[in-house]
């Protein structure tokens, strides 16, 4: 059942789409303008069940959040989604050895989010 989800992206219309997106689900968005606060966030909200990660961020970029969450260890429970913009294969790809779960394209497509976390956060039932 998804409660919290963090979503780390620096675009206040992103984080706009995904109010809506996310609806159905009636969770708590956790919201971060990049890599740095959503380790802070992290740190204050260790119940989050699902991340959703942009790559290119000022501060600190969603490539460099991967690998802090990887070194902090006490995270690997909490799957993490990057969400890119398309031709950004190769971030992508990186971001997935690193330990992130799935990926979802920009423009996002609320049929692909939703089907993403209902593969990584099974419905009770």
């Amino acid at each position: 059942m998804l409660k919290k989800v963090l979503v780390i992206d620096d675009s206040a219309l992103i984080h706009q789409m995904y109010k809506m997106a996310l609806m159905r689900y009636k969770c708590t968005i956790i919201s971060a303008k990049n890599g740095q606060s959503g380790l802070d966030e992290l740190a204050r909200h260790p119940d989050i069940d699902l991340v959703l990660l942009d790559i290119n961020m000022p501060v600190m970029g969603g490539l460099e959040f991967l690998q802090k969450v990887k070194e902090l260890g006490k995270y690997s429970n909490i799957p993490i989604v990057i969400v890119s913009t398309e031709g950004k294969e190769e971030d992508t790809k990186k971001g997935m050895e690193m330990g992130a779960k799935g990926y979802v394209t920009k423009p996002i497509q609320t049929a692909a989010l939703h089907a993403m976390i209902e593969k990584l956060i099974p419905s009770p039932g």
